[in-house]
């Protein structure tokens, strides 16, 4: 179903896959337009439990998209460094494939955000949580489930 990587050599494991998606902060989301157009768009993301999350308001192309075709996939550069004298670069990177969905349960939706505020603010936890109950009915949690990823590094 998922093309195996050309180049086995620049595989990394999946250990270290799962670290470079626990320390890095942002990433790309891609999605399928109803016209058939991809749609890439920078996101926030927390990893946890084999399952990708993102926030996002209640409406808009992102999720038009996802209604439309649940199949998604998300990208993440952790380090680049391009070295100009050999026409290279170093990098560590990850790609990640799933099904994307709407968390539609409270607690689910309610349980997503606090992993954002551990990620992102983990010294403003209480009020963070404050965050979350004003923001609930103006935010939609999207949850990405991993069905396959690779991660890759380029030396």
């Amino acid at each position: 179903m998922f093309t195996n990587m050309r180049r086995k050599e620049k595989m990394i494991s999946e250990n270290d896959t799962k670290e470079i998606l626990n320390r890095c902060q942002h990433g790309t989301l891609a999605t399928i337009s109803v016209n058939g157009y991809p749609y890439s768009v920078p996101l926030n993301y927390v990893f946890d439990q084999n399952r990708l999350y993102f926030h996002s308001a209640t409406t808009g192309h992102k999720l038009d998209n996802i209604q439309h075709n649940p199949l998604v996939s998300f990208t993440v550069i952790d380090y680049y460094q391009l070295i100009p004298e050999k026409f290279d670069a170093h990098y560590d990177s990850v790609i990640v494939y799933g099904k994307a969905s709407i968390v539609e349960e409270v607690e689910g939706k309610r349980k997503a955000l606090q992993l954002f505020i551990k990620k992102y603010s983990p010294n403003y936890v209480e009020q963070g949580n404050h965050y979350i109950e004003r923001a609930m009915n103006h935010t939609t949690v999207i949850q990405m489930q991993v069905e396959h990823m690779t991660g890759k590094h380029g030396r």
